[in-house]
């Protein structure tokens, strides 16, 4: 099954954390489609972007137990992934938060 690149990257993540990645490592958060590997993530990001993506970190979120009343539900999983990208690469969309 083959993906476009927006199916693939679903949402940016702006955090606490994520701005310090930002700001430390050149490091930058997303919220993916939870199929992707990390081949797939790159790819994406970097005709999205148009940047130079060094390395994908990938992370399997699990969604909370959460209550209504009496009856019990639980969120769906996702898939984070830390994307670093090359020295003097940035994207834009963060750096307006």
């Amino acid at each position: 099954m083959r993906m476009d690149s927006r199916q693939i990257v679903k949402r940016a993540l702006i955090s606490e954390k994520g701005s310090i990645l930002r700001e430390r490592a050149n490091q930058f958060t997303f919220e993916v489609h939870t199929d992707a590997n990390k081949i797939e993530i790159k790819r994406a990001v970097e005709s999205i972007f148009k940047v130079k993506v060094e390395n994908v970190r990938t992370q399997m979120m699990h969604g909370k137990v959460k209550r209504l009343g009496r009856s019990m539900g639980r969120r769906p999983d996702w898939k984070r992934a830390v994307v670093t990208l090359a020295k003097d690469q940035t994207i834009e969309l963060f750096d307006q938060v």
